[in-house]
């Protein structure tokens, strides 16, 4: 399995990646201000949570938001 992207809006990670580097963004909430994805099924958030932990933005494992939980800054 590969998981690469934001399927509702079709945004890979490593593009997200690539707005988190130019802009500083460091949580879901402050990428969301520059970049549209995870506004609908939520379900790669705990993924681009990871990409902004590791810098990592292919997944070969299913990511839950247990393993990587919503901080305060994120809107949690």
């Amino acid at each position: 399995m590969r998981i690469d992207r934001c399927y509702c809006f079709d945004t890979t990670f490593a593009a997200l990646a690539d707005v988190a580097h130019k802009t500083g963004a460091e949580t879901v909430a402050a990428l969301q201000a520059h970049a549209v994805f995870g506004q609908r099924c939520r379900l790669c958030h705990p993924y681009v949570r990871r990409m902004l932990r590791t810098g990592r933005t292919v997944f070969h494992q299913v990511v839950t938001e247990a393993d990587e939980p919503e901080r305060v800054e994120d809107g949690g």
